[in-house]
């Protein structure tokens, strides 16, 4: 079975996709490996959810649970993370189906950092999130220990 372009040259590929696309030559079209590439894209965006909820809270821990070493690097990371999550779920309002989940990984993957960035026990810290997502992008809230 001989290599499609596809396999040889995604990008080319893609445009060549596009092109038929927009030619309305859709019996042309790679419809099986455009419809797999879209359903790629969006669970791409549910893993930039997940990515940007876990850096989110692992600052938002740590500035709970080590409030003598607070600085001004903390805050700027959470600002930041506010600022992308709003805008991510700006572009992908569909996702806040998914944020339920989208917090469970993400507390998951920021208790495993937390742990290794602040040298504390897993059990220092709540078995499950113990903030809201509205919490979370609040630019006013600051978790208090």
């Amino acid at each position: 079975m001989g290599h499609t372009l596809y396999d040889r040259d995604f990008y080319a590929w893609a445009n060549e996709q596009a092109a038929l696309l927009r030619a309305g030559k859709l019996d042309a079209a790679d419809i099986a490996h455009i419809a797999e590439e879209i359903e790629s894209m969006g669970r791409s965006e549910k893993r930039e959810l997940v990515n940007r909820l876990a850096v989110l809270l692992l600052h938002l821990l740590k500035w709970r649970f080590q409030p003598g070493l607070r600085g001004n690097s903390w805050r700027l990371s959470v600002k930041e993370q506010r600022y992308r999550l709003a805008s991510h779920m700006a572009d992908n309002p569909s996702l806040k189906s998914k944020l339920d989940e989208a917090v469970a990984d993400a507390y998951r993957l920021a208790l495993v950092e937390a742990e290794r960035e602040t040298g504390l026990s897993e059990s220092t810290f709540p078995a499950a999130c113990p903030w809201s997502y509205a919490q979370m992008i609040d630019h006013d809230f600051w978790p208090q220990p």
